[in-house]
């Protein structure tokens, strides 16, 4: 659904995005993380097609956002930090000028603000001036806007920022059930919503591109992810040690016990692992995956690139 190749943007002389390629699958969701800084926002505002690139392309449903902005915009809503809405506005009236602003019209109109009004949980609020709703539905709102013309790709910039934990948690619910229908890609700094909501997601620092994959694969990528194993013959943990080596594990031993750094899927590590002890003739008592927390991974990609935790 998303195709970036070398995708970059300069301000004069300061270097915003430089050089990103990747990829998001359609029905996918995808994180952006990085810290204050990174190039998350300059990065969403391309592939929006609301800011050209400097050098690079983007692709959207195969439509080119240096070539066809506006075509990208028609599979794309979008929802920027702090939800733009004419306050003085009710939500119903809101919704129908951002839907004639995509060429909806009469019974076609009103029947999809009904449906994103009862997507988003708004309709009950609808005929309310905007500046009455709590941040919480002003978000609502905002998603709903987005959503009006029945776009294929949803783009969210720190959809939950100043909102309490109730609503965080409310926005995170919503985000999960429209993620159901349509591909999404998430920008946060907030490390617990991608886990809580993303199938994948890629860290940038610096405007570059740090790593990306599942959180599986983002723990293994910063060497975080192990499996931590006991066996009945602690006196025999050098000999268990080079015997898992043999079988390409990369085990070390530590605190009377062997560690084996797991490269991708930790538990299918486990299981190798367990396997070779059992076929060398020792006897594992315990064979625990242990995963990096991603404020870990996330603190280890950006330190090591010389970005700000």
């Amino acid at each position: 659904m998303i195709e970036a190749e070398n995708l970059s943007r300069r301000f004069g002389d300061r270097v915003a995005v430089e050089g990103l390629s990747f990829a998001v699958a359609r029905g996918e969701v995808m994180g952006l993380l990085g810290p204050n800084g990174a190039g998350k926002t300059t990065t969403m505002r391309m592939l929006t097609g609301f800011l050209p690139p400097s050098d690079g392309d983007a692709r959207i449903d195969g439509i080119s956002v240096v070539d066809d902005p506006i075509g990208v915009r028609r599979k794309i809503g979008y929802l920027p930090e702090n939800a733009p809405s004419y306050v003085d506005l009710d939500a119903r009236t809101h919704l129908a000028f951002i839907g004639r602003l995509h060429g909806l019209e009469g019974k076609k109109l009103e029947a999809r603000i009904g449906e994103v009004a009862e997507a988003c949980g708004i309709a009950h609020v609808l005929g309310q001036r905007i500046e009455t709703l709590s941040k919480g539905y002003r978000q609502r709102v905002g998603l709903a806007a987005a959503l009006v013309h029945d776009p294929e790709l949803l783009i969210l910039d720190e959809p939950t920022t100043g909102l309490d934990p109730n609503q965080v948690i409310e926005v995170r619910a919503l985000i999960r059930e429209l993620a159901r229908e349509r591909t999404v890609l998430l920008s946060t700094h907030i490390l617990a919503e991608v886990e809580a909501v993303c199938d994948r997601a890629m860290i940038i620092d610096g405007g570059r591109l740090r790593a990306i994959g599942t959180m599986e694969e983002l723990a293994a990528a910063a060497g975080g992810a192990h499996v931590r194993i006991r066996i009945e013959e602690r006196d025999r943990l050098d000999e268990a040690a080079e015997a898992l080596r043999s079988e390409g594990l990369n085990a070390e031993t530590k605190d009377g016990a062997l560690f084996v750094r797991a490269e991708g899927d930790v538990e299918a590590a486990a299981a190798r692992a367990g396997h070779a002890l059992w076929a060398r003739g020792f006897h594992p008592v315990e064979l625990a995956p242990e995963r990096a927390r991603l404020e870990e991974v996330f603190r280890k990609l950006t330190q090591d690139a010389g970005g700000r935790a």
